[in-house]
């Protein structure tokens, strides 16, 4: 794939300084006034300002200029205008509105996680020792992994980031009209889902294994508990753990960790239709909020 990961995304809030200390305190280095790093993946988040909350850009990175060429070409077969130069291109998602970067740059490799000595029914592995998930730890988010979007025309969003950018299909939940879209060896790093206005439904954050995610989502919510959304669970989509929260804007936040890894395009099967739920595998039961937002009304009125 020459798209190879989800390097950054700009968020638009009318009051950026109420916003940037929730991502201090979500594990985020802060490098300069509204921009924010992961351990692994670099600056990958800007807070600035806007009328109202929203995804503003996206920036995604790829292996070289014949690449650029090649989603300039399809873009423009879809009659999109773009920006380009050596390095980069750029252009706007008509839709929504977001600015779509590509960026020419280096592969991202992550060092391993340590991985948990977890004890299991005949397979003692943790011995005369607790387990080290009990004592105090700082867990902070590895790397931006993927943005859900609202759309009010999620097939033309759709057809912009796969027939245009070059995204790939991993799963779609028709009876929803969501369709998550990789463009990296992640299920998923965007899904577009159909809404009644655009909006930013939520970032995820990837953490190293489920009691980080943990971890983490208890530290937030015991500092503040309104930021509580909804988990921890799993969802069936992507198989990843997850915990939500609210940032003081109205956006979503996810830990999320062990999320379904695409290696091999011809063996994975888009499931358009499948046992699994849409929503979780297991998990509290989803609140009102998660699946409508409360400020959605308001922000259909900004937007009119």
């Amino acid at each position: 794939m020459a798209l190879h990961r989800l390097r950054s995304i700009t968020i638009g809030v009318p009051s950026p300084d109420a916003v940037c200390p929730f991502y201090r305190e979500f594990g985020l280095d802060e490098r300069a006034p509204g921009r924010f790093a992961t351990a692994d993946g670099g600056e990958q988040l800007r807070i600035e300002t806007a009328p109202r909350r929203a995804l503003l850009a996206l920036a995604i990175g790829v292996d070289d200029a014949d690449d650029l060429g090649g989603a300039a070409a399809a873009l423009r077969r879809l009659g999109v205008a773009v920006e380009s130069d050596a390095r980069r291109l750029a252009a706007v998602e008509p839709v929504s509105g977001v600015r779509v970067e590509l960026v020419v740059e280096p592969r991202v490799a992550q060092k391993a996680a340590p991985r948990a000595l977890a004890n299991a029914p005949g397979d003692t592995v943790r011995i005369d020792a607790r387990a080290p998930a009990v004592f105090p730890a700082v867990s902070k988010p590895r790397r931006l992994q993927h943005v859900v979007i609202a759309s009010t025309d999620a097939a033309a969003s759709k057809r912009f980031f796969v027939d245009g950018v070059g995204f790939r299909v991993s799963d779609e939940v028709a009876a929803m009209g969501a369709s998550f879209l990789r463009c990296s060896t992640d299920h998923h790093n965007l899904l577009v889902q159909p809404g009644p206005v655009g909006f930013l439904h939520h970032t995820a954050w990837e953490m190293d294994d489920l009691d980080a995610v943990g971890r983490a989502g208890a530290a937030m919510v015991a500092a503040d508990a309104s930021r509580h959304v909804w988990g921890i669970g799993r969802h069936g989509f992507g198989s990843n753990v997850f915990w939500y929260l609210r940032d003081p804007a109205g956006n979503y936040a996810e830990y999320s960790s062990d999320l379904d890894v695409i290696a091999d395009d011809e063996t994975w099967r888009v499931a358009a239709s499948t046992s699994m739920h849409p929503l979780a595998a297991w998990a509290p039961p989803v609140p009102p909020a998660f699946l409508a937002p409360p400020d959605i009304v308001e922000l259909a009125r900004g937007s009119a």
